[in-house]
C-alpha cells in the first residue's frame, strides 16, 4: 500500500507546480489540476476543473456521491508549491529510505496524495453523504483557491491536509504584511547638508521590529499558538550611489494568535515609528496594511478532531496529540465559511527548504485515517 502512496507522490513531486505569484517563471496549477482530475474520474469519482483565476490556475472539485441523507465531508489539499531555487533538483523526487524528497514533498503534495488515494476508497464504499476533494490552487500565495471555492461548494465538516506530523491541529496562527515608508531628502552625495538617507532612517525601524520581535517571544498567550511573531522580509531603497535616497520601504510580516487583529498590529507598529518621531525631528515614515489571513481558534473538544484522534489512535496504537499550528492554512478560510475544519496531515520536514521531504508511512496512515473518518462521518 505505501507503494501506490509513493507512485503518486512521485507523479504529483515531478509536476512544476510553482506558485507564478512567488516566481516569475513558476509555471502555475493548470498541468497538475489535469493530472489531479484525469487519477481522480479513472477511480470513479465525478470531476470538474472549476476555473478561478484564468485558464492556468483551476481549482479540481471531485465528488464521491453518496446514496443520500448523509453529511457531507470536504477534504481540501493545495496543488501549488513555492519555487525551485532553494531546491533546483526539486521536480526529480527521490527515495531515501521511507523518505521521498522533493519540492512539495511535504507541504503539500503528501497530503494531497492521502487526499486523492482516500478519496479513490471512499468512492468503492456505500456511504450515504458525499465526500467532495478539492484540490486548491495558490495557497502559497493569497488563496485564491480555497476563497472561490467556498462561493460554490458546502459541506459539514472538513479535513485540511498540510503536514502536523499526524497531529490533530485545530488552531492555527494567522498573519499581516505591512509596508513600512521612510522618507528622505534627495540630495547629491557630496551635500551632506541638503539631503536627508531614507535608508538610514529605517535603521532604527529594523532595531525597534526586532526588539518587538523579542517581546513577543517573552510573552506567549494562547495555549496551542505560543506567541506570535515578527520579522523584516524585504527591503528597497535608493536609486544611484551618488544620490541620498528620498525613500525606503520595509516589508514585515507579523504572525498573529487569537486575540490579535490586524488594527491591533497596525497600531502596533505605528507605536513604534511614533517613539522614534518623538527623538529625531528628521523621521518620517508611514505604515499600510497590504493583506492578512485570520488565524483559526477551534476547541479540542470538536466533534471533527475527537473523531481523528480515536481513529488514529486506534490505528497506530499512539496517543493523539491535538496541537496547533505555527503556519496559516486554508482552514481558517473554510470555517469562517461555515464549514468546521481541522488540519490534519503527514510528517516531514524543511518544507520551503533545500533538502523537502516526507514520510511514506505516515501518508499511507493519512489515507487510512481519512477514509475511516469519512466513512463514519457520511453514514
Amino acid at each position: 500500500m505505501i507503494g501506490e502512496a509513493s507512485d503518486l507522490l512521485c507523479q504529483l513531486v515531478a509536476i512544476d507546480s510553482v506558485n507564478p505569484d512567488l516566481a516569475v517563471d513558476g509555471k502555475g496549477e493548470r498541468q497538475i489540476a489535469e493530472f489531479v482530475a484525469d487519477w481522480l474520474a479513472s477511480r470513479g469519482l465525478k470531476v470538474e476543473l472549476q476555473e478561478t483565476e484564468g485558464p492556468h490556475r483551476p481549482n479540481v472539485v471531485a465528488v464521491a456521491r453518496g446514496s443520500g441523507g448523509g453529511r457531507t465531508m470536504m477534504l481540501n489539499g493545495h496543488m501549488d508549491t513555492v519555487g525551485l531555487d532553494a531546491m533546483p533538483d526539486g521536480l526529480a523526487p527521490r527515495i531515501e529510505g521511507e523518505r521521498l524528497c522533493g519540492r512539495g514533498a511535504c507541504d503539500m503534495k503528501g497530503g494531497l496524495a492521502a487526499l486523492m488515494l482516500a478519496s479513490a476508497d471512499l468512492a468503492e464504499r456505500d456511504l450515504r453523504g458525499d465526500v467532495v476533494l478539492a484540490a486548491v490552487i495558490d495557497e502559497e500565495y493569497t488563496s485564491l483557491g480555497t476563497t472561490s471555492l467556498v462561493r460554490n461548494y458546502r459541506a459539514d465538516a472538513a479535513i485540511v491536509a498540510e503536514p502536523t506530523s499526524l497531529g490533530i491541529a485545530v488552531a492555527h496562527k494567522g498573519f499581516v504584511w505591512l509596508e513600512i515608508a521612510t522618507r528622505g531628502r534627495a540630495a547629491h552625495g557630496s551635500l551632506p547638508d541638503a539631503g536627508i538617507d531614507a535608508i538610514a532612517k529605517m535603521g532604527p525601524v529594523l532595531v525597534g521590529i526586532d526588539a518587538l520581535g523579542r517581546r513577543l517571544a517573552g510573552k506567549p498567550s494562547h495555549a496551542l499558538l505560543g506567541a506570535g511573531s515578527v520579522h523584516a522580509s524585504l527591503i528597497h531603497g535608493g536609486h544611484e550611489v551618488s544620490t541620498y535616497p528620498a525613500d525606503c520601504l520595509l516589508t514585515i510580516e507579523r504572525r498573529t494568535v487569537p486575540p490579535e487583529s490586524d488594527l491591533d498590529v497596525q497600531e502596533e507598529i505605528q507605536v513604534l515609528l511614533d517613539g522614534i518621531a518623538r527623538s529625531d525631528p528628521d523621521f518620517r515614515a508611514s505604515v499600510r496594511t497590504t493583506f492578512s489571513r485570520p488565524w483559526l481558534d477551534g476547541s479540542p473538544g470538536q466533534p471533527l478532531a475527537q473523531m481523528i484522534a480515536r481513529e488514529l489512535e486506534a490505528r497506530t496504537g499512539r496517543r493523539s496529540e491535538i496541537v496547533g499550528a505555527p503556519f496559516w492554512t486554508d482552514a481558517s478560510i473554510l470555517t469562517a465559511a461555515g464549514i468546521p475544519s481541522v488540519v490534519f496531515g503527514p510528517h516531514g520536514e524543511d518544507h520551503h527548504g533545500a533538502a523537502e521531504w516526507v514520510d511514506l508511512p505516515s501518508v499511507q496512515t493519512c489515507r487510512e485515517v481519512v477514509a475511516e473518518v469519512a466513512t463514519s462521518f457520511c453514514e
